[in-house]
């Protein structure tokens, strides 16, 4: 692709991955007006889709197109107390959009880290950076990071069980972490103590159910206070 080409033909093709008749736009966040994302466009999501359609989203989800409700409810926590991130260097895991690093940008971080192993999520990052006029850097592997981090955040990366482990190894490359979660019903894992829960939604909105609204925050080590 040209340096040229539009952001919104860059991810379009990515997102014909998921749905060749998807595309992408512009949207605002309802709980985050000061940020705006390139997201699937919610017209072209909202039909019957064929059997094949349904396996070639479920192969390819394309999750970077979406703002999770865990991930607006971290942004704007994070807008609402800078004091948390505010001189910090701070690395947002699973960044899918990007949402939570450029909230932490806006909240006078020193230095944001947005980590994705999908490709097209650090794409995705890259663009929203630029149409928030904001930057940060990306990396693809959490394992493969051994930089010292103030902070790691993590919005809606235990919707699979299997990857319950992480919340160790979050512990282990960050003095403190933040995780938002709207999945597990049962959140027991210690020394990782619930600070909060909001409801919130998925943009655009997904029609999910009301459990997956309710959006809880767990802290392991002490944030600062102001």
């Amino acid at each position: 692709m040209s340096a040229l080409t539009p952001p919104s033909t860059l991810l379009d093709d990515c997102i014909h991955k998921m749905h060749p008749a998807a595309k992408v736009s512009v949207q605002t966040l309802p709980q985050c007006p000061d940020i705006r994302l390139w997201l699937v466009e919610p017209d072209s999501m909202k039909r019957q889709f064929s059997q094949d359609e349904i396996l070639r989203i479920q192969e390819y989800p394309a999750y970077w197109a979406f703002c999770w409700a865990s991930g607006q409810v971290l942004a704007r926590e994070i807008l609402a107390n800078p004091h948390w991130v505010k001189g910090k260097k701070v690395m947002d895991f699973g960044a899918g959009s990007g949402v939570v690093a450029i909230a932490c940008v806006l909240a006078g971080a020193r230095e944001v880290i947005a980590c994705d192993i999908d490709d097209d999520a650090l794409l995705s990052c890259h663009e929203n950076a630029q149409l928030n006029n904001v930057t940060y850097r990306t990396h693809g592997d959490l394992f493969d990071f051994d930089e010292p981090l103030d902070l790691l955040i993590a919005a809606d990366v235990l919707y699979d069980r299997a990857n319950l482990p992480l919340l160790e190894c979050f512990r282990e490359k960050a003095d403190h972490v933040l995780v938002a979660d709207s999945r597990i019903k049962h959140f027991d894992f210690p020394p990782y103590q619930e600070i909060g829960n909001q409801t919130s939604c998925t943009v655009p909105d997904l029609d999910e159910l009301n459990e997956f609204r309710h959006v809880r925050l767990y802290s392991a080590g002490e944030l600062p206070s102001l």
